[in-house]
């Protein structure tokens, strides 16, 4: 629903299943050598022969063990992935599983030395990235493998995808969907009674006036998904000051929440909040459900998510919705850092390869994943753009929010931005409940202020955590 901000890691980490088989390494071809520590335990990595159809030297006989996040994108994509990878190498077996729930079940299997082969570690129960991060393999060889067509993978490959998943120095993170975030809206309920999308925050409440002499509310929420409001909040405030306040809050600096930028926008949602802009009740709906209050049921204009919306409720949406997203508001359409079109874009989804049993297979599955035929299927399936460039036609196949996410990439260029440490050292189910209290108007933007920045502090003086510097 992804990652990373504070809201489920974001890119739908802030939302953002299972029995888990264990690969049998007994009576398997190839080679046993070396050994990997995984936790509290000692696994033996498999190796095989290593070729032009097989780089990582994946053992012939052996299992795949992918434990993948079935949230918003499904896990379907995998399987398809791991389809083709089979009759690449025939005598390989992946095995896909589904998980709603990744550090629930996975921490333990790390614990014991024995963790999957290929995890998307996605999700609002993701596990916590510095807590496995020495964990885990350097991927940069995926990058630099070929793909299934015979080109080397990193040319095949939008700007900035694999520094996204890069912790000093070494490439942790396959993140294999390009997201972005914005608010989204009905283009045919708005045509029809003339709306236009508000691109500052005075036109959210000119518009919030509007909707309720329509009998509409402005905004709705569910409770697992309060946060996609700070991630709103936070790229808004980076459009007004850029570096000024983004690098201080990713930093856990004190007083970050503070900032003049983001204080402006809590203020325009408190006045949301105080004028009955919101639908009552988010905290305690489901958030699907709440979600479909706006695509379904239409009781809602407007949604702050990341590009995983349309394909997240394709089963709840009303027809001729034509859901499509725009730039988040600012506060002034001039004199700030970014302007308007402007849009947190990031490589999110993040898949991992432990220094467990197969860790070759878990990057063959990746390198699947990266084929042209896999990126197409995804794009075509999702809705949503993979890090591999092209495999969207002209009509979006028929996606008018796909079609929107295209034109905001187009109509930012080099004006886009991202979050890289805030959403890693997991604060977002603390930050959960400061939102709900905020959103169902139980405290006001100063108490929403000092919550977040409690939290935060308390990360930044635990020397337990480990920290990572954006810059």
């Amino acid at each position: 629903m992804t990652q990373s901000i504070g809201s489920a890691r974001l890119d739908r980490r802030g939302l953002l299943r299972g029995s888990l088989a264990t690969a049998a390494l007994a009576g398997l071809g190839g080679t046993l050598a070396g050994c990997a520590t995984s936790g509290g335990g000692q696994t033996k990595q498999e190796t095989g022969t290593k070729s032009a159809d097989n780089p990582f030297g994946v053992p012939d006989g052996s299992t795949i063990d992918a434990v993948i996040f079935n949230g918003g994108y499904g896990y379907d994509y995998v399987q398809f992935a791991a389809d083709q990878l089979k009759k690449k190498l025939p005598k390989v077996t992946p095995k896909v599983t589904p998980s709603t729930q990744i550090a629930q079940e996975l921490q333990p299997r790390f614990a014991g030395g024995d963790p999957p082969d290929l995890i998307d570690n996605s999700g609002a129960g993701a596990m916590t990235f510095n807590s496995i991060q020495d964990q885990l393999e350097d991927l940069r060889d995926v990058f630099e493998a070929n793909n299934y067509e015979g080109t080397k993978i990193s040319d095949t490959l939008f700007p900035g995808a694999m520094e996204a998943g890069t912790f000093g120095g070494k490439v942790l993170e396959v993140n294999y969907v390009l997201s972005l975030y914005a608010i989204w809206y009905s283009a045919s309920l708005f045509k029809e009674n003339g709306w236009s999308v508000p691109q500052t925050w005075d036109e959210v409440l000119d518009l919030g006036a509007k909707a309720k002499a329509k009998g509409k509310y402005l905004w709705v929420w569910g409770k697992e998904a309060a946060t996609y409001y700070q991630t709103l909040a936070m790229q808004s405030a980076t459009k007004a000051a850029g570096d000024d306040f983004r690098l201080p809050l990713e930093n856990l600096k004190p007083k970050s929440w503070s900032h003049p930028a983001i204080q402006k926008v809590f203020k325009a949602l408190e006045t949301c909040v105080q004028k009955g802009y919101f639908k009552p009740g988010g905290a305690g709906t489901q958030f699907t459900k709440a979600q479909a209050q706006w695509s379904n049921d239409q009781a809602a204009l407007l949604y702050p998510s990341g590009a995983w919306i349309e394909n997240e409720m394709k089963d709840q949406t009303k027809e001729g919705f034509e859901m499509t997203g725009a730039p988040v508001p600012v506060s002034s359409t001039s004199g700030e850092a970014m302007p308007y079109n402007a849009i947190y874009s990031t490589a999110g989804e993040p898949f991992i390869v432990p220094k467990g049993k197969n860790p070759a297979g878990g990057k063959e599955l990746l390198r699947a994943m990266l084929s042209k035929e896999a990126s197409a299927n995804f794009a075509k399936t999702k809705l949503a753009p993979t890090i591999v460039k092209g495999g969207i036609p002209d009509d979006a196949f028929g996606s008018t929010a796909l079609a929107s996410q295209v034109k905001m990439l187009n109509d930012a260029g080099s004006n886009t931005f991202r979050f890289t440490t805030i959403g890693i050292y997991g604060m977002n189910t603390d930050q959960l409940v400061v939102w709900n209290n905020f959103l169902s108007g139980k405290i006001d933007a100063k108490g929403l202020t000092d919550g977040l920045q409690k939290i935060m502090d308390k990360v930044a003086n635990d020397s337990s955590v480990k920290k990572t510097k954006a810059t």
